[in-house]
């Protein structure tokens, strides 16, 4: 048999066609001592492909802070894990489906969601919540509509059938990601400290155990080749590349594996995703300085005449291989029968540090059969830690864009607010568009509450889940700002991690640790990679004063359609501790009478705010800035204050600004609120900006002093700004700059604004069906 890999075309060496640099090329052979076969040639390639090797990240990923006292698995291993107290820990990850998805945005979704649950359970927890972070062109768009709809669908479909509820997440349109969309999952499990698995294969003379789904030609190249390269979004050649799930055989494999674990069968563990079953082997081995010999005839296939490479790097989902002691095996193959999962004994761990893959069989103690070839021979290092590693030319592009991104307008023109305009309908065109109008119509295709742990989020803020038999929750929630990272890529990804910490502050929760993903383009375009290369460094900034280790994540590049790349999207996701469940502090507003204060300084600047997607950017219109040190003291004080169960609510100031956050509360807490708001810049900034580090909160009358002294106590500036009730949201403008003269533009934005709650709710529930034409 040969090793199946397609010879050269047209002339293009095979190398090259494999998506192989010379520069690589020459760097496999000095690995090997030689040069490689067609097989080890394909083999390599997987494994060296940006998606499975990190090549030109992973320089800037060191840079990250990794290192806790709660951390009990970080980078490396297939998800981070943090300890929570009583022996209990957390394992969390996020990453990306975004290639496939923009191929087949049904099957890309659900696969992205069955690849991080195997993350999850690969670590010994059980999934217990999904968080989806998606983001699409112009909703107005046929194409952009088709995924959606697709992507959604596959999210829910699989998480649905599954049985692990999806809680949280974001959607976004922003004309960058017209021609690519990105599909970021995140993935959250629970496991106790000592049962704790990792992805390595110890012991020579060990079984290497593969169980689950058969292999078939289905995601071969998929996530490890469609991740490493840009191509055009029509592109047919990229279709059978997709992989195809099956939830229900997910279903299977959770159950089976943590049985597995739970029983003390296994040595080690992991899934296989991207690059398959050579990826299983390498990374396994390299990790734990052993070898593995592959018995290529022992791996179950589901198609007749697949070729070795086809089989070693088909990318089939529902995989895993385990790792275990010969005498394991009976029990091991008992708990798969009871299943209905395959499984089969694929090969043996050796001493010698390679993989070998052999056609022929192997005996009964794992040597070669009289008459086997070797078809392959590779150190598991060469593949996996060893991979070769790019230091990329970074520069800044040469004229910086103003603009969040391509497409959206440089002055004020026919959109909203133009000079004079009601601010009660640039309130009304902000709740209705697309980024910030309800998410019901995606979050009510998702299945929320299986398991029976959600109790908060859900479009409603952070997404809450009970630890049963506790008194504690966990709080998670995902945030990117492709808008600031667009114009400043280091203040972008710095702001997400702000934000999604403030997210989680603002329940009473304490941040634990931070997942990312890394979403940027191609990375051989010095612009790209010195986006990329910023957004990390804020990454770090942000998470080293925020004091919030770094426990994984996922880098997704080549994130380009042919004349276009997407906005450097930092997605983070937190996940936190509220030690006390009935501490838990919502966002909508729950008395009338109570007071609404705002913590936090409002400065100026409205670039990359969803007031300049509408209006357009005026010449004075910057970036507002952040001060990490007043970010962590803001998020201090309010789980200061909801520790003393002093607050009735909270909200951050984020996408909309103030007047958004207000708004918001009002619609989720059925009642409204006078508020008077001083205005130092201009009445735009004091309404519509969204510089970072604020809290919106209410507090009971009685509670007043305490709270004040409180944020005195951080050094946090706390204004007062009304009292809940009535059925409208009425804003007055009083101060120095709530005259027009000191506008400039929008003058009439002075005027009060004053909208019933009626109207305010009409337009944020209509707004995202009307956008994608799902109107009822």
């Amino acid at each position: 048999m040969s090793a199946g890999v397609a010879p050269a075309v047209a002339g293009v060496p095979l190398h090259r066609a494999l998506g192989l640099t010379d520069e690589e090329l020459a760097a496999i052979a000095g690995k090997l001592g030689r040069g490689p076969n067609d097989l080890e040639l394909a083999m390599f390639s997987v494994m060296w492909s940006e998606h499975c090797s990190y090549k030109s990240s992973r320089p800037l990923l060191r840079t990250l802070p990794t290192g806790d006292d709660d951390v009990v698995a970080g980078p490396g291993e297939n998800a981070g894990v943090m300890r929570i107290g009583d022996g209990w820990a957390v394992a969390f990850k996020i990453e990306s489906h975004n290639h496939p998805s923009a191929v087949e945005p049904y099957q890309g979704a659900a696969t992205g969601v069955g690849g991080i649950l195997r993350d999850i359970f690969a670590m010994g927890a059980r999934p217990i919540a999904v968080l989806d972070a998606l983001r699409f062109g112009d909703p107005a768009d046929p194409r952009t509509r088709h995924l959606v709809k697709g992507v959604v669908r596959g999210v829910g479909g699989y998480g649905n059938c599954v049985g692990v509820p999806t809680v949280g997440g974001e959607l976004v349109f922003d004309p960058s990601y017209q021609g690519n969309p990105l599909v970021n999952v995140m993935a959250i499990g629970l496991v106790r400290e000592d049962a704790i698995m990792r992805a390595a294969a110890p012991g020579p003379g060990n079984l290497v155990i593969l169980y689950g789904s058969a292999t078939g030609r289905d995601g071969i190249g998929g996530a490890s080749v469609l991740a490493s390269a840009t191509f055009g979004d029509q592109d047919p050649s990229k279709r059978p590349a997709v992989q195809v799930g099956d939830p229900f055989a997910e279903k299977l494999l959770i159950e089976a594996t943590l049985e597995i674990l739970a029983a003390g069968l296994a040595e080690g563990l992991s899934d296989l995703g991207a690059a398959g079953i050579t990826c299983g082997v390498s990374e396994t081995a390299d990790r734990a300085g052993t070898g593995i010999r592959v018995d290529l005839d022992a791996i179950p296939r589901r198609e007749p005449g697949m070729a070795p490479v086809e089989v070693l790097t088909s990318e089939s989902q529902e995989r895993m291989v385990v790792i275990a002691r010969p005498e394991r095996l009976p029990e091991i193959a008992a708990i798969c029968a009871r299943w209905g999962i395959p499984c089969a004994v694929i090969g043996r761990v050796t001493d010698d540090g390679d993989i070998a893959v052999i056609e022929g069989g192997l005996d009964t103690e794992g040597q070669p059969n009289p008459g086997a070839r070797e078809l392959a021979r590779m150190p598991a290092r060469a593949l996996a830690s060893e991979a070769i590693e790019f230091d990329r030319p970074a520069a800044p592009p040469p004229r910086r864009r103003r603009a969040p991104a391509p497409g959206i307008p440089e002055t004020a023109g026919d959109g909203l607010p133009e000079r004079g305009m009601d601010p009660g309908a640039v309130l009304l065109g902000l709740l209705g568009s697309p980024n910030l109008a309800s998410r019901a119509w995606v979050a009510e295709q998702y299945d929320r509450h299986v398991q029976t742990n959600t109790v908060g989020g859900a479009g409603h803020g952070a997404a809450v889940l009970r630890l049963k038999g506790t008194r504690r929750a966990l709080v998670a929630t995902t945030d990117g700002n492709e808008a600031v990272s667009a114009i400043d890529p280091y203040l972008g990804a710095a702001l997400s991690v702000a934000e999604a910490a403030r997210n989680v502050s603002i329940t009473g929760a304490r941040p634990l640790g931070v997942t990312n993903c890394l979403n940027f383009g191609d990375p051989t375009r010095p612009e790209a990679f010195w986006q990329l290369r910023e957004a990390v460094r804020g990454l770090g900034d942000a998470c080293r004063a925020l004091g919030l280790p770094v426990t994984g994540g996922n880098v997704s590049l080549y994130n380009e359609a042919p004349g276009s790349a997407i906005a450097p999207t930092p997605e983070i996701g937190i996940v936190g501790l509220l030690d006390d469940v009935t501490l838990l502090v919502g966002p909508a507003f729950t008395a009338d009478g109570d007071v609404v204060l705002l913590a936090g300084a409002t400065e100026p600047g409205l670039g990359g705010s969803a007031y300049a997607a509408l209006a357009g950017l005026a010449a004075e219109d910057d970036l507002p800035g952040l001060d990490l040190g007043a970010e962590a003291a803001a998020q201090a004080f309010i789980r200061d204050a909801i520790a003393a169960r002093s607050v009735t609510a909270a909200q951050d100031v984020s996408g909309g600004g103030l007047a958004v956050v207000l708004a918001e509360m009002a619609i989720w807490g059925g009642r409204g609120g006078r508020f008077r708001v001083a205005v130092a810049s201009s009445p735009a900034v004091a309404l519509f900006g969204e510089s970072p580090s604020r809290i919106v909160l209410t507090v009971r009358p009685a509670d007043v002093p305490a709270v004040r002294a409180l944020a005195s106590r951080r050094g946090v500036p706390l204004a007062e700004l009304g009292i809940v009730g009535g059925p409208q949201l009425l804003v007055e403008l009083v101060g120095e700059g709530a005259t027009g003269a000191a506008e400039g533009r929008g003058v009439g934005v002075a005027d009060a604004l004053e909208v019933t709650l009626s109207d305010l709710r009409h337009a944020w529930e209509q707004g995202l069906p009307r956008a994608l034409g799902e109107e009822a």
